[in-house]
């Protein structure tokens, strides 16, 4: 008895929580996507929110599962790196933004977003689950074990899900107006971010062939 005590003690301890927990928190930076967020799905009905909401979460879930069961399998077999993927994860947030910042009011209101496309790509990946959290749940993964990671990886997305889920309320509080605006702010942002992935991205491999 006091041996199987003492192994659930050493499976879940406090520090590991907190040390799988706050890197994650971190690299998946919920409260900074989630005006991208707004801005991004603001023009759809409640119920189409929260249903891309679901989807998106279930994808970054399905994908971070995946890369840190058989990431440096993948990443080896199809001969990419991490680097690799941040620049191809910022050049889809780059082109995104540019055109939310190219589109008039008109323009958006022909052209809608799908929500069957964006819940995957960009909010699933690269927003959600993007290079520095999966880089992230690499090295976790290796330093702490599986159970431990999925676990910090599980809390992390359910607070996404509930900021993303609950976004219709703060979208009340801006306002009409003050939803396109932040839209904006946001999408500039999202470039500025998209720019940051695509610097390190091209840093890292030119590192490496030194």
């Amino acid at each position: 008895m006091f041996l199987l005590a003492d192994e659930s003690a050493s499976f879940f301890s406090l520090e590991k929580f907190f040390l799988t927990f706050i890197p994650l928190f971190v690299a998946i930076d919920a409260p900074g996507a989630l005006p991208i967020y707004i801005g991004l799905t603001q023009s759809f009905p409640e119920d189409k929110r929260r249903r891309l909401t679901t989807q998106a979460i279930l994808t970054a879930f399905a994908i971070a599962i995946v890369i840190m069961i058989g990431g440096q399998q993948i990443f080896g077999f199809l001969g990419i790196s991490i680097s690799d993927f941040r620049i191809a994860g910022g050049l889809i947030l780059l082109l995104i933004a540019v055109r939310d910042l190219a589109q008039s009011g008109a323009d958006e209101s022909k052209q809608p977003a799908d929500p069957e496309n964006i819940s995957i790509v960009p909010i699933g990946i690269p927003l959600i689950a993007g290079p520095a959290v999966l880089t992230t749940l690499l090295i976790l993964h290796d330093a702490y074990g599986f159970l431990m990671t999925t676990l910090s990886l599980v809390l992390n997305l359910v607070i996404v899900f509930l900021l993303f889920y609950f976004s219709d309320y703060v979208r009340k509080l801006m306002g009409p107006n003050g939803a396109k605006a932040i839209a904006k702010v946001a999408s500039l942002f999202m470039a500025a971010i998209a720019v940051m992935m695509i610097r390190v991205g091209i840093l890292d491999i030119v590192a490496q062939l030194k």
